[in-house]
């Protein structure tokens, strides 16, 4: 007998074992060879994703400012500050919104203003001295002597709203305002909110 037909002699289970053990031991490198590199993972000592925080460029810069409108008690007229949140730091740009807020008046009746309609915010600037606030001439028009204390203290107190205790200097027309209306309310430059209340009644 030949050896070419004792190979084809072989039965056929023992072929099928032959390649079935053949790829086991690939299969099983192949296994051991992918663990050496990847090593498994124990899910107690997985570390979390770490979420990153904004950065404070990335986040929203606002401020709260208020503006002053006016109640009246049925005996005399009380300041009421109103929240508006402003989408900047720069003490400018935080005022003028302010200023923008307070001459558009209010929707609750529950609250004036006695700044006559029209009244414009021509420019406003804070410099080492305090706040210069320049209005339209409409600030000077209509009223008696309460509405003229009102509408200067709506403007001291709105101005100084990010320094209580801050210089306001008020212009109209470019102009410093000394004597407010028909009544010859006097006006001394610069105005505090200290010296509004030693020199004005609501």
């Amino acid at each position: 007998m030949t050896r070419e037909q004792r190979v084809n002699r072989l039965p056929n289970g023992a072929i099928a074992a032959a390649i079935i053990a053949a790829v086991a031991a690939g299969g099983g490198a192949a296994w051991w060879g992918f663990h050496a590199t990847n090593p498994p993972t124990n899910p107690s000592t997985t570390v979390p994703n770490v979420v990153q925080q904004p950065t404070p460029s990335q986040a929203a810069q606002s401020t709260t400012a208020q503006i002053y409108l006016l109640r009246d008690t049925g005996t005399n007229l009380e300041l009421v500050p109103k929240p508006i949140e402003v989408n900047t730091k720069q003490p400018n740009a935080v005022l003028e919104a302010a200023f923008q807020g307070l001459l558009a008046g209010s929707a609750d009746a529950k609250v004036s203003s006695t700044i006559p309609a029209g009244t414009k915010l021509r420019s406003l600037e804070v410099k080492e001295d305090g706040i210069h606030v320049d209005l339209s001439p409409e600030f000077t028009t209509g009223g008696g002597s309460a509405s003229m204390s009102g509408r200067l203290a709506q403007v001291i107190y709105t101005a100084t709203t990010l320094d209580a205790n801050a210089n306001v200097w008020i212009e109209v027309e470019g102009k410093p305002l000394e004597v407010l209306g028909g009544e010859g309310l006097e006006v001394s430059q610069p105005m505090t909110r200290q010296s509004f209340q030693e020199n004005f009644t609501l």
